[in-house]
């Protein structure tokens, strides 16, 4: 073990995209552990798009990251030391814990998984946040039927992935936006989506839409926002539905974009619109861990990862999620 513990804290709150200036960088003593607790040491660091929306003060869902303290995000780690009965030296475990080389944590905060089930990293992806949110948001509010149009932006990042390959599993077709042809033909060559469409290329994306979905759109998912969720809107199906999970277009925004106002088009269609977080749906985590696990088995989910090395390289990672850097699930490797 490490005789120092490396950590990121937030050292001012970003306006606009962060920056260096937003992080600090500390070296500190390995911390102790008090009754029930658990000292984890990182091996994965997830990084998420909804880490930036913590930076901010602004009223949300969930408390904002603290000045002058750690960051946090999804880790995969393994128990150093362990003053908790359900925990041994040893153990891999998951939770949500500090950017960080090492974390002492509530045992009630993390849990265990085995690594003989799964590669560890598919619990910060497939079977961890990721998948969660593409499983309940698709199933729960998209409710999609065979034969029905599911259109995912954001198709090629973790969450977008999940969510056309669990349509297709349901029968539908699956038309994936994303900014790359790289990110497009793995969406269609490897995971079997009907239709991509390109959006940094495409002159007219209201155009390729309607030709990628003839018979309109039946469910969207939204991880973008701004003018591609602007086209999809103006394709949606009667009874359609609309799951908004993130806004990643605005999330760096200084001031509020105004754009088209589709509210009158959504009531003369009976558009069902339903913003979610994942832990609306925390007491039904088992059952969406098991199918998850379930589909990763038998082969009819894949998924990718894009692995940066280094703690240090935690924030630059985080910014590729806005550059549009990953294909898949970004992750950082610690040890």
């Amino acid at each position: 073990m490490a005789s120092k513990n490396r950590q990121i804290l937030l050292a001012k709150r970003p306006k606009g995209l962060p920056d260096e200036s937003t992080y600090h960088f500390v070296e500190t003593d390995i911390p102790s552990i008090n009754d029930n607790e658990v000292l984890v040491q990182a091996q994965y660091l997830s990084v998420d798009p909804y880490m930036r929306g913590k930076m901010s003060d602004a009223k949300s869902y969930t408390a904002p990251f603290e000045l002058d303290q750690p960051l946090q995000g999804g880790v995969v780690g393994t128990v150093i030391k362990s003053n908790h009965p359900k925990f041994n030296q040893g153990d891999t475990v998951t939770g949500l814990l500090d950017w960080a080389d090492y974390t002492a944590v509530d045992g009630k905060l993390i849990r265990k998984i085995d690594p003989n089930q799964a590669p560890i990293t598919t619990a910060l992806y497939v079977n961890g946040m990721p998948g969660l949110t593409a499983y309940f948001g698709l199933l729960d509010i998209g409710q999609p039927k065979a034969g029905e149009t599911v259109v995912v932006s954001g198709a090629a990042g973790a969450v977008g992935m999940i969510v056309g390959q669990i349509a297709k599993i349901k029968g539908c077709r699956v038309v994936g936006i994303a900014g790359s042809e790289e990110k497009n033909a793995y969406l269609m060559n490897e995971l079997g989506f009907d239709a991509a469409i390109n959006y940094k290329t495409t002159e007219n994306i209201r155009q390729a839409l309607k030709e990628a979905c003839p018979n309109g759109v039946d469910v969207y998912f939204d991880n973008v926002g701004g003018e591609i969720s602007d086209a999809v809107f103006s394709l949606l199906n009667f009874h359609a539905r609309v799951a908004l999970c993130g806004q990643i277009a605005h999330y760096n925004d200084t001031k509020v974009e105004m754009g088209p106002r589709f509210l009158a088009t959504f009531l003369k269609r009976s558009v069902l619109l339903k913003g979610f977080i994942v832990t609306n749906y925390a007491d039904r985590y088992e059952e969406g861990i098991c199918d998850l696990a379930t589909w990763l088995r038998e082969g009819k989910i894949k998924y990718k990862e894009n692995i940066v090395e280094g703690l240090e390289n935690a924030p630059d990672a985080f910014l590729g999620l806005f550059r549009g850097d990953n294909l898949g699930k970004q992750l950082v490797k610690i040890q």
